[in-house]
């Protein structure tokens, strides 16, 4: 008898109880006295699917609409307009670049103790209209009916034709990286 694959098992996150933000750094003349922006994602959805009897048989599929994009510091009104326009027309140029996706092609998942791992997620970010290999970790700890994960990665801009914004005459200026935190809550899905 030829023993049957445990069924795929799909999480999908739910975007309100999880958090997915990204820090940019102030450089140059004015990087002292300024502030780094701390940015929100809004609107963004993901999907993991895997089979609970091979953990390498794992797969995850990640978007967000780049319009979506929120500063978190504390800002006069016209400074934050201001930032979001500079961060929707100029930089991320949303209109033309609506989405960022992720989808990974290779997940290690090792145990670390009963249903916590620890993943190394390898995969394909197109952003800015540029798709370039990326790679990650996280921890990953299962439940019954959910999954929660955390982990942060960086990202260049200059990998993915981003111009580096930059105000107030060019005195300050954003660096190169970015750094991408998260903290996921999934459900599975029945």
């Amino acid at each position: 008898m030829v023993p049957t694959s445990a069924p795929i098992v799909c999480y999908v996150v739910d975007p309100r109880a999880s958090q997915f933000s990204v820090q940019a750094f102030a450089s140059g003349l004015a990087a002292a006295i300024a502030h780094s922006p701390k940015i929100a994602i809004r609107d963004w959805s993901g999907e993991v699917n895997f089979n609970p009897g091979a953990l390498g048989d794992v797969s995850i599929r990640v978007r967000l609409k780049t319009a979506t994009l929120e500063v978190l510091d504390e800002l006069n009104d016209r400074d934050r307009r201001e930032l979001h326009r500079v961060m929707r027309e100029e930089v991320l140029e949303s209109a033309r670049f609506p989405e960022v996706v992720f989808e990974s092609s290779e997940v290690q998942a090792v145990r670390q103790k009963d249903d916590l791992y620890r993943l190394t997620v390898r995969g394909r970010l197109s952003l800015h209209g540029i798709e370039n290999d990326h790679a990650f970790a996280a921890q990953v700890a299962l439940g019954v009916d959910s999954a929660r994960a955390y982990g942060e990665f960086s990202v260049l801009q200059t990998d993915y034709q981003i111009r580096i914004a930059s105000v107030a005459g060019g005195t300050l200026r954003l660096q190169d990286e970015l750094k991408l935190s998260f903290y996921i809550v999934a459900r599975r899905q029945t």
